[in-house]
């Protein structure tokens, strides 16, 4: 499938976020925060915009992670086609203090945990990222089957190649 296609087919599927729908999905990051007593939670756009987050992001660019994470992702998905896959759930970063776990949620978003790898374990996070996904993946079918158009308040703050041009450079 080429770009031009693609690029269809995700703007076609695009999901439009209304106030209570970012409530309902705060409300199930914030439980899932508390559960698995990560950080930060952020939803993202597998074009690499930010939806929201809970949690603690003192020191934390947000745009610059979500364009990173989705880029991240992308890459992984290519390398999980080379190995017979047709895509990786997740992905995990563990660093000595802080860690991030990566996990699609749907076919649209990508939900970002950052942990401190001392105040809780992978394991945890793993545990609970599995229900929050199902959770999260009913409110998105509920949202993608709404018959009612009304503005959305979700919009993309920046695209993903223009956040990575500003933090690298054109190169």
């Amino acid at each position: 499938m080429g770009a031009s296609e693609t690029d269809r087919k995700l703007r076609k599927a695009r999901l439009i976020f209304y106030e209570d729908d970012v409530e309902r999905i705060n409300k199930a990051l914030e439980n899932y925060q508390n559960l698995s007593k990560s950080r930060c939670n952020m939803l993202i756009d597998v074009e690499g915009h930010p939806v929201t987050q809970v949690g603690s992001t003192e020191g934390i660019n947000l745009e610059t992670i979500a364009a990173l994470v989705a880029a991240s992702f992308a890459a992984t998905k290519e390398v999980a086609k080379i190995l017979g896959e047709a895509e990786f759930s997740s992905l995990t970063h563990q660093g000595k203090h802080e860690s991030i776990q990566l996990s699609l949620v749907g076919e649209r978003t990508i939900l970002a945990t950052i942990f401190d790898s001392e105040e809780t374990t992978i394991g945890m996070v793993m545990f609970y990222t599995k229900e929050l996904v199902e959770k999260l993946a009913g409110i998105f079918a509920e949202i993608a089957n709404r018959k009612d158009l009304k503005q959305g308040v979700f919009e993309p703050m920046e695209d993903m190649e223009s956040v990575i041009d500003d933090l690298f450079g054109d190169v």
